[in-house]
This record gives structure tokens, C-alpha cells and sequence, in this order.
């Protein structure tokens, strides 16, 4: 009788750590609501707002080929069909550089907290591919824009990710933590630097020229 009395306490005991670790709230996405001075909410805004086309944006066309061939290869198990995959990259790489990102912490940020789901939602209520938490929208978007979009997703994401940059003068490992809602803390920004340097790290290869017209592809030659 005692041992089946034992038995039922460590059975409830497991189910009791299960059930925290079932409710615990995901690290990723978890921005937290500021208040925003009207210079910097206008700034923002119009940052939101402007959706010119995105194509690949390298100082020549052979670079932008082979950044989108190395990149597609990469991501070929997390997004098999092509259009997709290259229509998400070169709008990562566009966004990115627009906000004076660099394309490849984009991609492991994105790596880090969605694993490049387009819906994926956490604990919290942050949405899509960069997990951009939805007061965003009230505070520097509008009522159409869907934060599951994905130019809306990553728009929203690297401007976020810019203004934190700002606000901490370029220090990317505190920006990276204000991103994620811990700041002071070493988890996230370690993990996403390391998942950047793991699977996304890329070296800009000679440039080899007349593999591709401006604008074919999606790749712009920048002057």
C-alpha cells in the first residue's frame, strides 16, 4: 500500500513540472510596449508605410546570384517550393539592408524565433516570421496591416529591430535583447548571434559579371 501510495505521489509530482513546462511562456517574440516619443512614432510610421517593391540589393548583379543561390540552398528543407523560398529571401534582403540591417542576422533572427514559420504565434502573441508583437501595429501601422504578411512581417520586424539599434546606440547585443523583452540578459542575443554565425554567415564572392539584366530575378544593381 505504501509503495502504491508512493507511486501516486510522483505521479502527480510529474504531471504537476509538466504542466509548468506546458504554460511556459515562449522566449521568442516578447517585445515590450513603450511609449514612443511623436517624432520617433511619425518616423516609424513612415517607415511602415512605404511598400516599394523589394529586389536584391548588392553592388553588383553576380554578387546578388550568388547570395541567392547559397542562401536558397540553406533554407531548401525549411521552404522546399522555389518561388517561395526566393520571393522570402529577397524580400529578407531587402528589408534588412533598407533598415541598415545586415541580411544575415536577419535570417537568424528569423531562424531563432520562428524557424521560418510564416504563422507561428508564441505564448506571448507575437506573430509570423519575426515574431512582431501586435500593439506595433496600433502604435506606428494601422488597422490593414496584417502582421502575418509577409513584407508586413519582416517591414515591421526591421524597423522594430532599427529602433532599438538607435535607442542603444548601435549596441546590437542590447538591441537584440529590448527585441525579445529581456534586456540585461545573455540568452537571446548569444542564441541569435550564434544561429547567424552557425548557418548564415556569408562572405560576398567575386562579383561575376553579365549572368543577369538589372532587374532580372529580382536583382537591382545599385550604382
Amino acid at each position: 500500500m505504501n509503495g502504491a501510495l508512493s507511486m501516486r505521489r510522483i505521479l502527480r509530482a510529474m504531471s504537476a513540472m509538466l504542466l509548468v513546462l506546458v504554460c511556459l511562456p515562449a522566449g521568442a517574440g516578447n517585445q515590450i510596449e513603450e511609449a514612443l516619443a511623436s517624432k520617433v512614432q511619425n518616423s516609424l510610421h513612415r517607415s511602415v508605410s512605404d511598400y516599394p517593391a523589394p529586389h536584391l540589393v548588392f553592388a553588383t548583379d553576380g554578387e546578388g546570384l550568388a547570395w541567392l543561390a547559397d542562401m536558397s540552398s540553406r533554407l531548401a528543407s525549411k521552404m522546399p517550393d522555389w518561388p517561395t523560398r526566393r520571393n522570402f529571401l529577397v524580400t529578407v534582403q531587402y528589408e534588412a539592408t533598407r533598415a541598415g540591417l545586415d541580411p544575415q542576422l536577419v535570417l537568424g533572427l528569423i531562424q531563432h524565433e520562428s524557424n521560418f514559420r510564416k504563422y507561428a504565434v508564441s505564448g506571448a502573441g507575437a506573430r509570423g516570421f519575426m515574431q512582431v508583437m501586435p500593439f506595433w501595429v496600433r502604435q506606428i501601422g494601422d488597422g490593414g496591416h496584417d502582421l502575418f504578411t509577409l513584407r508586413t512581417n519582416l517591414r515591421y520586424g526591421c524597423t522594430i529591430l532599427r529602433h532599438y539599434l538607435d535607442i542603444e546606440q548601435g549596441d546590437l547585443y542590447r538591441a537584440l535583447g529590448r527585441y525579445n523583452g529581456s534586456l540585461g540578459r545573455g540568452e537571446y542575443p548569444t542564441a541569435v548571434l550564434g544561429s547567424m554565425k552557425r548557418y548564415w554567415s556569408w562572405t560576398a564572392a567575386l562579383a561575376v559579371s553579365g549572368h543577369a539584366e538589372p532587374g532580372h530575378d529580382g536583382i537591382k544593381t545599385l550604382n
